[in-house]
C-alpha cells in the first residue's frame, strides 16, 4: 500500500485552502458588484425618478409624463400597488437581505412620503397630491374623464380599504416600526391602527371607504361606498393586518376587531338555496349594487374567497362554528355552473348570479366616453366591457375536497397547521448568475431599466389606441430588484 508523505498532505491542504480563498474572493467581488447595482438602480429612481419618496406605476424616459392607475400630475404620487407602498416594502426587503443601511434609508423616505400624505383620519386615499389645492383641478380633467374607473369620478377626500390601499400602507409601517424600533414611525402606525378600529362597523365589517360619505348618487343607486365591502379584499384584508398587528405589537383590541371581522364573515352569507356571499352589503345587510357594471347580486369568486377564509379562520382559533357555512356554500356554487352555451374558453362560473333566479348576469358597455357612453345589465353572455371579468373558472371539485381535509383536523391540528404556516420562511426564488448579469447589463448609465411601455387611454381605452413610449416602469424596477437580492441570498448560503 502506498503512502502519502506529510509534505504532500500538506500540499494538498494548502491547495484546497487556496481554491476554497479565490471562490469565497471571487463570490464576495460578485456580491459587491451585485450591490452595487442594485443601488445605482435605487438612487436613480429615489433621486431622480420618485417624488418627495413616493412613486408612481410609470413614466416616459423624461419624466415628462406619468401614471397611476390613471394619468397623475407630477405633484401626485400612488399609494396603492405598485405605487409607493410596493417600493417601500421592497428597499426594507434589500435592507434585510443585504444588510445595507442605503436601502433602509430609502425605504424610510417612502414611509415619510406615506406619512406627509396620511389622512387626519389615519387611512390613506389611492394616492397623495403634494400640492392639495390642484387636487379637485385634477378629478375634474382626469378622474372625472376616466371612464371604467369609477372610483376616481367623484373627490371625496377621504380614505379607502380598496385595493388594500390603507391597510397595506399600514402594513409596510408596521414592519418598517417594528424593524427599526424608531418612534417617529410609531405614532403614524398607532393611528392608522386606530382608523382601522374606527371604522369597523359594528356587526364586524368595514365600509369601502371611511369616515363616510353618502353624497356621490349614480343613477338613483345609492352612493355604495359605504358599504360593507368584500369586493377586493376589503374585510379579509383587514382582518390578517390586525391579526398580525396584535401578533407583533400584543394590543388585545386588535384581535378583538380582527375576530368581529371573523364572524361578521359568518353572518353575512346568505341562506339556502343561494348560500354565497355579495361582493357588498347595504346597511340591511342586503347584497348591494355598486359600480355601473356591479349589479345587486351573489358572486360566485367572492363566496370561493370566503370559503377560504372561512378554513383559515378555524386553523387560527380552532372554532368549528367557521367551517358550518361552507357546505351549503359549496352547494349552491355546484348548482350555479355556467349553462351550456355561455362560454368557450373553459369558464365555469359567472362573476354576477341574479338573486332568486340563480341566472347570471352580464354588465356590457357601449359609447365613446364617459360623455356619450353608457354600461348595462341583462343576462346575455357577450359583449362584455372588457376591463372586468364577466365569467371566471372554479375548481369545485378541489375546493370540496380541500373543504373536507380542513374539516377532519382536530382543533388541535388545525392549529398546529397554521403555527407551522406561519413559522415556515417565504422561498427564495432562484436566480442565475446569468439572470444577475443580464439585469445589470440591460441598466443605462444612469441606473435605469428603461423599456417599451404602454398607458390605456383613460377617456376610452376600449376603442382608441394606446399610447406606446419607452419609459421606467415602478413594476419592473421592484421584480429586477427582488431577482438581484436573491441572488444576494443564494450568494450568502
Amino acid at each position: 500500500m502506498r503512502t502519502v508523505s506529510k509534505t504532500t498532505l500538506i500540499v494538498a491542504m494548502m491547495a484546497a485552502t487556496l481554491a476554497f480563498l479565490c471562490v469565497a474572493s471571487a463570490r464576495a467581488q460578485e456580491r459587491e458588484d451585485v450591490l452595487a447595482a442594485m443601488k445605482k438602480a435605487t438612487a436613480f429612481m429615489m433621486d431622480t425618478v420618485s417624488t418627495h419618496g413616493g412613486f408612481l406605476d410609470k413614466y416616459t424616459e423624461d419624466l415628462s409624463d406619468q401614471w397611476g392607475e390613471v394619468p397623475a400630475r407630477d405633484t401626485m404620487i400612488w399609494v396603492q400597488d405598485p405605487g409607493t407602498v410596493t417600493v417601500g416594502n421592497m428597499l426594507l426587503d434589500a435592507y434585510k437581505a443585504t444588510g445595507d443601511p442605503a436601502f433602509l434609508d430609502a425605504s424610510k423616505r417612502a414611509a415619510n412620503a406615506l406619512i406627509w400624505g396620511q389622512h387626519p383620519s389615519g387611512g390613506w386615499h389611492y394616492f397623495i397630491d403634494f400640492d392639495p389645492a390642484g387636487t379637485q383641478q385634477w378629478y375634474d380633467e382626469v378622474g372625472s374623464k376616466a371612464w371604467g374607473w369609477e372610483e376616481f369620478y367623484h373627490y371625496y377626500g377621504n380614505c379607502t380599504f380598496d385595493d388594500d390601499t390603507t391597510t397595506a400602507a399600514a402594513d409596510f409601517l408596521l414592519d418598517l416600526y417594528t424593524t427599526t424600533l424608531e418612534p417617529q414611525y410609531r405614532a403614524p402606525l398607532l393611528k392608522a391602527l386606530d382608523f382601522i378600529l374606527d371604522s369597523q362597523y359594528p356587526e364586524g365589517g368595514w365600509p369601502q371607504r371611511y369616515p363616510l360619505r353618502y353624497e356621490h348618487v349614480v343613477e338613483e343607486r345609492p352612493d355604495y361606498t359605504s358599504f360593507f365591502t368584500f369586493n377586493d379584499g376589503v374585510i379579509a384584508n383587514n382582518i390578517y393586518f390586525l391579526l398580525k398587528a396584535y401578533r407583533r405589537l400584543g394590543d388585545e383590541a386588535y384581535k378583538r376587531a380582527a375576530m368581529r371581522g371573523m364572524y361578521f364573515v359568518v353572518i353575512s352569507q346568505l341562506g339556502t338555496p343561494q348560500a354565497g356571499w355579495a361582493q357588498q352589503y347595504d346597511m340591511d345587510l342586503q347584497p348591494g349594487a355598486a359600480r355601473n357594471f356591479e349589479p345587486k347580486s351573489l358572486s360566485p369568486s367572492t363566496t370561493v374567497s370566503n370559503i377560504h377564509d372561512l378554513m383559515r379562520f378555524y386553523k387560527i382559533t380552532g372554532d368549528r362554528r367557521f367551517l358550518r357555512g361552507i357546505p351549503d356554500a359549496i352547494t349552491w356554487l355546484e348548482n350555479s355552473y355556467l349553462p351550456p352555451g355561455h362560454s368557450d374558453e373553459g369558464h365555469t362560473h359567472a362573476q354576477f348570479v341574479e338573486l332568486g333566479t340563480n341566472r347570471p348576469l352580464y354588465a356590457h358597455r357601449e359609447g365613446t366616453s364617459i360623455d356619450d357612453g353608457r354600461y348595462w345589465v341583462d343576462y346575455e353572455p357577450g359583449n362584455f366591457p372588457g376591463h372586468y371579468g364577466m365569467q371566471g373558472r372554479i375548481d369545485v371539485p378541489a375546493l370540496k375536497k380541500e373543504y373536507e381535509r380542513v374539516y377532519a383536523l382536530s382543533p388541535e391540528e388545525a392549529m398546529a397547521q397554521y403555527r407551522a404556516g406561519q413559522d415556515a420562511e417565504a422561498p427564495i426564488s432562484s436566480v442565475t448568475a446569468e439572470t444577475a448579469q443580464s439585469l445589470i447589463d440591460s441598466m443605462d448609465a444612469r441606473g435605469a431599466w428603461i423599456e417599451d411601455l404602454k398607458a390605456k387611454d383613460h377617456t376610452d381605452w376600449k376603442n382608441k389606441p394606446q399610447r406606446a413610449f419607452r419609459g421606467i416602469s415602478t413594476r419592473t424596477y421592484v421584480r429586477n430588484m427582488y431577482a438581484l437580492m436573491n441572488y444576494i441570498r443564494a450568494l450568502d448560503n
